[in-house]
């Protein structure tokens, strides 16, 4: 008489070995044999694929370093765009009475050489410095990434004559060249300085996308591209520039930092910013001539300056370790 089948029991399933014999398992084991071997444990369709920018992202939240930079840039955003916030005060509003007091009840930081609220004035200087930083910042990466690509890209004469023209720039002494080309100029808005800053600063981008472009062009996605006949455009916009633009940002956040510092000792040397505009490289020209007899006048707005630019310094070398593949 034939053996009867005897029905399936999911809680118990025999799975055959390699040598005659056969196992007992779980019927979670059962169906972990069954899963496809080419999906790993915890995937699924809506699992997306990692890229550069997320693993980024991803460290630079655990950064300690770039959460503190960013919550005092973030600040001092804030305060650019609404420094009545915490400074209700007029910034002109002067009484020569009170020139050189130190810090009393209302006034915290004391008060400058012509009876100004120093608190007042810092925090309002803060709108002048910012806005020349970002602004000669955006200007100094569209300029220079967009040159940089074009030359990398393309090579040949428009590459050759460029990087000419990047070497006669690298040549002029960036003071030297604010003394001369600001010192004629007699408007008391930050568009000249900006201007000014993206002349002279658009070469270092330019350079850095150039490397960039000439080395992601020669990768094997980019070839494949090609050889299924997308037009330079395409190339350019959509396979290069997505994997060149990494060492353009790092420079550019480093760089903001350094053109709110480049303002300020233009403006100390009476060229860049003017009264009554309210900087801090203003505050700091005024008070230098009395910081024996009133230190407070100099200290408050050079110590805003300092903690701008470690800021903006900080928040690019924590960006540039969060992009670069190596140092991970």
């Amino acid at each position: 008489m034939p053996d009867q089948q005897q029905p399936f029991e999911p809680e118990r399933a025999v799975a055959g070995t390699g040598m005659g014999g056969g196992m007992d398992l779980a019927a979670s084991e059962a169906a972990t044999l069954e899963r496809d071997p080419e999906q790993p444990d915890g995937a699924g369709p809506q699992d997306r694929p990692r890229s550069l920018w997320s693993d980024a992202w991803r460290d630079l939240r655990r950064n300690p370093v770039f959460l503190l930079s960013a919550l005092v840039i973030c600040f001092l955003v804030l305060i650019a765009i609404w420094p009545s916030l915490i400074a209700p005060g007029n910034p002109l509003s002067c009484d020569l009475a009170r020139a050189q007091d130190g810090p009393s009840p209302g006034h915290p930081f004391g008060f400058d050489g012509q009876g100004c609220d120093v608190y007042t004035r810092t925090v309002h200087g803060a709108r002048a410095s910012v806005t020349v930083g970002v602004c000669a910042t955006l200007g100094v990466a569209l300029l220079g990434s967009v040159l940089g690509a074009l030359a990398g890209f393309f090579g040949g004469g428009w590459d050759a004559v460029l990087s000419r023209i990047t070497d006669v720039f690298f040549a002029i002494p960036v003071v030297l060249g604010g003394l001369v080309l600001l010192s004629v100029v007699t408007s008391n808005t930050v568009w000249p300085v900006v201007g000014f800053i993206v002349l002279l600063g658009w070469p270092q981008i330019y350079r850095i996308a150039r490397g960039s472009v000439i080395t992601a062009k020669q990768h094997d996605y980019v070839q494949a591209a090609r050889a299924l006949g997308a037009s330079d455009a395409r190339i350019l916009l959509r396979h290069i520039a997505p994997n060149a633009v990494a060492p353009v940002i790092v420079v550019a956040t480093i760089a903001l930092g350094t053109y709110i510092s480049l303002e300020a000792t233009l403006s100390y040397l009476g060229v860049g910013l003017k009264p009554p505009s309210v900087s801090w490289g203003i505050e700091i020209s005024a008070a230098s001539p009395y910081v024996r007899n009133a230190p407070h006048a100099l200290l408050w707005p050079a110590g805003a300056l300092a903690v701008t630019v470690l800021a903006f310094i900080m928040l690019g070398d924590a960006v540039r370790d969060a992009l670069d593949p190596k140092l991970r």
